[in-house]
């Protein structure tokens, strides 16, 4: 996980070899409406039944938050911030820059995942950018269904597919809740994380992590734990985690309801 963020201090140098030794893209996504963080990847998301005019959500990692990782049990809600977003259009070229209000949920506890709202409204972006957002799948996925994970921060798309799902995904004081697990193709390097996960045109998830050193349930080391208690540990695998249930936590205004029917996602 940490490794997710530690990329984005890689040299252009080393971006270059690390991109330039990658296997071609399968791709069937491509890079309008993700964005470009400081640190990570994101993207603009929409659930399906959200209005245009209401004010745009960034979605990317909690690791990925300007104030730091949320410690393990910790939810952050509505906290003020001007933190702001390279736009992509579809060709990975910088459209424009778009600037948050505030955080409107973080954490890293049952899922990796952060919400910013914008100071502008999917109308607006789609005005001024001719940028739509992406939209948020409200399905669980599917084991074996084709994916992209496309990272604004390196404009870059790796292809692969849905290996399986992790019952609880450990790393370091952390742990996730029925995590996406890639099959081999998907190699995400540092600076991915926060990047959706496409499938049939909707986001199933968001990258965070992967076994960088085949350590055991350590920070960049998540290992898979059953619901026996047996610990796997997968070298060189790589984790998203699922984000169907977010809309049923949204109202039309892309305000938090965690008190909402339906809603699942951790509370303070």
């Amino acid at each position: 996980m940490t490794r997710r963020l530690l990329g984005a201090l890689l040299t252009a140098a080393t971006a270059t070899v690390l991109l330039g030794t990658a296997p071609a893209s399968a791709a069937t996504a491509n890079f309008a409406g993700t964005v470009a963080l400081s640190n990570c990847s994101g993207s603009v998301v929409k659930p399906a039944a959200t209005p245009d005019t209401a004010p745009a959500l960034v979605m990317s990692n909690g690791h990925c938050l300007e104030t730091g990782f949320p410690g393990p049990g910790e939810v952050i809600t509505n906290r003020t911030s001007s933190r702001t977003f390279t736009l992509l259009n579809a060709s990975g070229g910088n459209a424009g820059t778009l600037r948050a209000k505030k955080i409107v949920y973080g954490t890293m506890t049952d899922t990796d995942v952060s919400l910013y709202q914008l100071t502008t409204t999917y109308a607006q972006i789609k005005s001024t950018y001719g940028i739509s957002p992406l939209e948020l799948s409200n399905a669980h996925p599917s084991a074996g269904i084709a994916i992209d994970v496309v990272s604004g921060y390196w404009k870059r798309i790796y292809s692969c597919n849905v290996d399986g799902f992790v019952y609880r995904l450990k790393e370091g004081s952390w742990t996730w809740k029925d995590s996406i697990r890639y099959t081999s193709a998907c190699q995400t390097i540092g600076g991915t994380s926060g990047s959706p996960i496409v499938s049939g045109g909707k986001v199933v998830g968001v990258n965070n992590t992967g076994n960088e050193d085949g350590q055991r349930c350590t920070e960049n080391n998540p290992c898979e734990v059953d619901q026996a208690g047996n610990v796997t540990v997968r070298y060189k695998t790589n984790y998203g985690q699922e984000t169907y249930g977010i809309p049923a936590c949204l109202t039309p205004a892309n305000e938090i309801a965690l008190t909402q029917a339906g809603c699942t996602l951790p509370r303070p």
